[in-house]
């Protein structure tokens, strides 16, 4: 009985927080010589293709088109959520337009 007033603080806060949980990616663009990026945070149950779409309109280059990679060139299927992403390949990516992407 003493220690449920807490306990019950302390669930409701982890819970809140998870809801508002965001992930923030910083994303260049590969096929320029400075190679600028931009740093988005996003939710982290966003679906990954609105982050593409997003950075592909920052950037001003065709979403449609464009591929994300890892720094070590490993493909991302955009097709999973941002935190997903984020665990998987972390925060520092690349954006491609197709036109670069299988270039050598």
């Amino acid at each position: 009985p003493f220690c449920s007033p807490p306990f019950a603080w302390a669930s409701a806060s982890v819970e809140g927080m998870s809801a508002k949980a965001k992930v923030s990616f910083k994303i260049t663009l590969a096929s320029e010589k400075g190679q600028p990026f931009k740093v988005i945070t996003v939710p982290e149950e966003a679906p990954f293709l609105a982050c593409l779409k997003f950075a592909a309109e920052e950037f001003k280059v065709a979403a449609a088109t464009s591929a994300v990679i890892t720094n070590e060139g490993v493909g991302i299927n955009p097709n999973q959520t941002a935190g997903q992403v984020f665990l998987k390949h972390g925060a520092d990516l690349k954006l491609i337009p197709r036109d670069r992407v299988g270039c050598a």
